[in-house]
């Protein structure tokens, strides 16, 4: 039986708080009549209080782009868990490929800032993912494998059971180009062995693993029926609420119709 979808869509650096406040409420309006997929939408920080006020009483969640790992302290321009807490934040994404290749954040870093995300009931939206070069040098499993190991796969047993993994191989993000089904469920099969070996199966398999990369309206379907795929980190199509819509409306569907079969 198919988990029940979780739909991430992480907005970058685009929308005002006004503009954020009117994707919103049109999300809101087409997404009204989905009940089978978790739905969290990770606006900007300058954002995040007025996307908090419109969302109450629905339930589509909010999320964070990233985070520091400490509470609060002499950290100018950085963002805590408190804060996030505070502007209505349920999850929190880690490890992005955009801030390991642009703000040097390497796995120790997104290590600490897991176990903080956790500490403060944050769930982390932990990222891996190799570079065009990696996977031509065939590479990408060791690539992710030391990713896992360093940033989230020293967690105890009660902590990795409230993570969400999210592969996103570097060389789809943001090009139009989308790993193959099967390319992407090869990897995601390859994470939840290292999953199953560290944790057992019970806990490995409870675990949502998502695919992110170009992500769009005509290809959910065919990445959602993949048995390892749990979910999907979407990117350019959730800055347009049809679009976004179509993706979680697609996943919906593939998810009731897996589990009817």
């Amino acid at each position: 039986m198919k988990k029940r979808p979780l739909i991430a869509g992480n907005w970058k650096m685009y929308k005002t708080a006004s503009e954020a406040v009117t994707l919103v409420q049109t999300l809101k309006a087409a997404a009204h009549t989905v009940s089978n997929v978790t739905i969290v939408i990770c606006p900007p920080f300058t954002a995040l209080s007025e996307v908090s006020k419109v969302l109450k009483d629905t339930e589509i969640h909010l999320g964070a782009q990233n985070m520091y790992s400490a509470p609060e302290g002499a950290f100018t321009g950085e963002i805590s868990p408190t804060m996030l807490k505070d502007s209505g934040c349920r999850y929190v994404i880690l490890g992005h490929s955009e801030r390991r290749q642009y703000f040097k954040e390497d796995d120790i870093l997104i290590h600490e800032k897991v176990k903080t995300a956790l500490k403060y009931s944050l769930i982390p939206i932990v990222c891996v993912g190799e570079t065009l070069a990696e996977r031509e040098a065939k590479k990408h499993f060791d690539v992710v494998k030391t990713q896992f190991d360093d940033s989230i796969g020293g967690l105890e047993k009660e902590d990795i059971s409230k993570v969400v993994i999210a592969y996103e191989p570097v060389w789809a993000i943001g090009t139009g180009k989308t790993a193959t089904p099967d390319q992407a469920e090869q990897m995601h099969s390859y994470i939840r062995r290292l999953l199953n070996e560290r944790y057992g199966q019970e806990i490995g398999n409870r675990i949502p693993l998502l695919y992110g990369g170009s992500v769009k309206p005509d290809n959910t379907k065919s990445l959602m029926e993949k048995p390892n795929i749990d979910g999907a980190l979407v990117g350019g199509a959730s800055l347009k609420a049809e679009s976004f819509a179509q993706i979680i409306q697609e996943a919906q569907q593939t998810y009731e119709s897996g589990n009817q079969s």
